[in-house]
């Protein structure tokens, strides 16, 4: 129950005040005592002799009879309006009601955009067991830096020769079965510049001892390219593209992406592109070797792959 913030009564105080009047106090010394009017005082005792169980609490304020409301029938056909994808707009000149008493009704019953006219498909989870079972590769653009913007010192001031200064390219490739990940910040998105991290990702793991047997990556042009696909036929990777417009298939390189800006690259104000640069290997060594991932239960990345290879950490 929310009692009002001016309320001089809880339900507590409006069963002492009934149960004082029942014992002999009178209903004027009764509601001087609990801060109330003899007309409040009365009401309250009346509901609690109803005996009902919650007789000291409030009654809703919704009116009892609506002869105005729209009846139920009307309301049917909206829904089946609206299933049929017609805009609100189209539902009300159809039906020669109000735009706005449409859209109420919509929101009412869960249907307020088309989005929700169709179930969500269900959320699928999967993590290949082997390290090395799937390599999730993926590139974000970020803002070449000289010097701290205006969002940070509130001044555009000396700012107009800092625009258009051009991108660099974070590009991450993260091992599905223990989340272990490579980054490298580089000049573009190209399909060479793809493919000589991609080669620079396959060698850093092998190295720690995850072979890569699938490579997961979006519909890129870099990484549809012949040159990329001639990368993964000579180390005999198997390529896996995301579906089109869904990135969530993706996701565990999306994830990290948002883990990287949020821990590196917005972490704090650099005063060069440079700088965030070198900024970024104490935070891959962080989040490769200490930091705890909620996936597995708390354990770093090392950690997890360490237990799947059978080492000890």
């Amino acid at each position: 129950m929310n009692v009002h913030k001016n309320a001089r009564l809880t339900p507590m105080g409006r069963e002492l005040l009934a149960q004082r009047i029942e014992s002999g106090w009178t209903v004027v010394n009764a509601a001087a005592a609990a801060g109330v009017s003899t007309r409040t005082a009365s009401k309250w005792l009346a509901r609690h002799r109803l005996g009902a169980e919650r007789r000291h609490y409030d009654r809703s304020s919704a009116p009892r009879r609506c002869p105005h409301a729209i009846a139920p029938e009307r309301v049917a056909q909206i829904e089946a309006l609206r299933r049929q994808r017609m805009t609100g707009l189209q539902i009300a000149r159809r039906l020669g009601m109000a735009r706005s008493t449409v859209g109420a009704i919509l929101r009412r019953i869960g249907l307020g955009r088309l989005d929700n006219l169709e179930p969500k498909p269900p959320v699928q989870r999967y993590e290949y067991d082997t390290p090395g079972g799937m390599i999730h590769i993926d590139m974000k653009k970020l803002g070449r830096i000289e010097g701290i913007g205006h969002r940070i010192t509130g001044s555009r001031n000396g700012k107009s020769k800092t625009r258009g200064i051009g991108w660099e390219v974070l590009h991450v490739a993260i091992d599905d079965a223990s989340r272990l990940a490579y980054t490298e910040v580089l000049s573009d998105e190209k399909k060479e510049t793809a493919c000589a991290f991609t080669a620079r990702a396959i060698d850093w793991f092998a190295r720690h001892g995850v072979t890569t047997q699938r490579l997961m990556s979006d519909n890129g042009s870099a990484y549809k390219s012949h040159l990329f696909a001639a990368l993964l036929r000579e180390r005999s990777v198997k390529h896996v593209r995301t579906r089109p417009y869904t990135p969530r298939t993706n996701g565990k390189a999306e994830r990290f992406i948002q883990t990287s800006l949020r821990e590196w690259a917005y972490a704090e104000p650099y005063l060069s592109s440079n700088q965030r640069t070198q900024a970024m290997t104490p935070f891959i060594n962080r989040y490769n070797l200490t930091r705890p991932h909620s996936a597995h239960k708390g354990i770093s990345p090392w950690q997890r792959l360490n237990n799947l290879l059978g080492f000890d950490n």
